[in-house]
């Protein structure tokens, strides 16, 4: 497994890569302290990112290196997104985004489909009470609207049973795509304008802040990709603007606080400048 995070001349270590070698070492140091303390990868003073966004790939290729059907990725990538939450939770993150559903998924086979709606169904009826009493609320965006209607049930039942909580932040990404996202800002930004409720002259900085508050959340400080792929989908795209993005090259199955911690611990080493120079 490596972490990329900028492309290196042959031979060479770019500021901010991390060598598969020592990704390795990190790792296997994190599982070797790991019944020690489960904070013991993340060391004192280290920055520690307020909001995680995650983009969960591999569950596919997961199933077929082992001649399981695809749901079988699914179903374990399920348990990956418990052990992320614990992970987010124990580290000190506020807020966890990922990415479960996308709107292009919907062009999957219709056999898929049903078996991912029907997981999401399980993981709702199953999962939601043990997040409310680990005191994560949850919310949802996307286009519910797509899913039946007693998933769109579920889903509002489990953002007011867990509306309170304040320990974690868990945005879950169903049916969502950041292009019709943005469309969507900007018709609402219109039709305030039209409205009067929202001034045509009011500059870079409103405009901005109208869009900014589409998810009703702060944007990512990381995002994380898995499965080795170096790409958004459509994920984030105007929240993520400055967003340190880490690369890891393991499937989501396999994802686990160890990795986690690796992908802050690189988060932590980076220079945030946000445009601007530190001279």
């Amino acid at each position: 497994m490596s972490v990329i995070t900028k492309q290196a001349a042959p031979g060479t270590h770019s500021r901010g890569f991390v060598s598969e070698d020592d990704l390795s070492s990190a790792i296997a140091a994190s599982h070797a302290l790991a019944d020690v303390s489960p904070n013991a990868a993340i060391t004192a003073g280290q920055i520690v990112p307020g909001h995680v966004a995650i983009i969960m790939d591999g569950n596919g290729r997961w199933a077929k290196s082992r001649g399981l059907p695809r749901i079988a990725g699914h179903r374990e990538g399920s348990r990956a997104v418990r052990r992320t939450v614990e992970a987010a939770i124990q580290s000190g993150v506020s807020w966890l985004t990922i990415y479960a559903f996308s709107s292009e998924n919907w062009r999957r086979p219709a056999g898929e489909i049903l078996d991912l709606t029907g997981l999401l169904r399980r993981y709702l009826r199953s999962e939601v009470a043990e997040l409310k009493q680990s005191g994560v609320r949850l919310r949802f965006i996307g286009d519910r609207g797509r899913f039946d209607s007693d998933i769109q049930t579920d889903l509002a039942a489990a953002e007011r049973d867990t509306e309170t909580n304040s320990r974690l932040n868990l945005t879950i990404a169903l049916s969502y795509g950041a292009r019709a996202e943005i469309a969507a800002a900007a018709r609402a930004a219109l039709e305030a304008v039209r409205t009067g409720c929202l001034d045509a002259g009011g500059g870079q900085e409103s405009g901005e802040d109208v869009l900014s508050q589409v998810a009703g959340m702060p944007d990512p400080d990381l995002v994380i990709r898995t499965s080795g792929e170096q790409r958004l989908s459509n994920f984030l795209l105007w929240q993520a603007a400055y967003a340190e993005l880490v690369f890891l090259d393991v499937l989501w199955p396999d994802f686990d606080q160890a990795h986690f911690n690796v992908a802050l611990k690189e988060f932590s080493r980076r220079e945030r400048r946000f445009g601007a120079r530190k001279d």
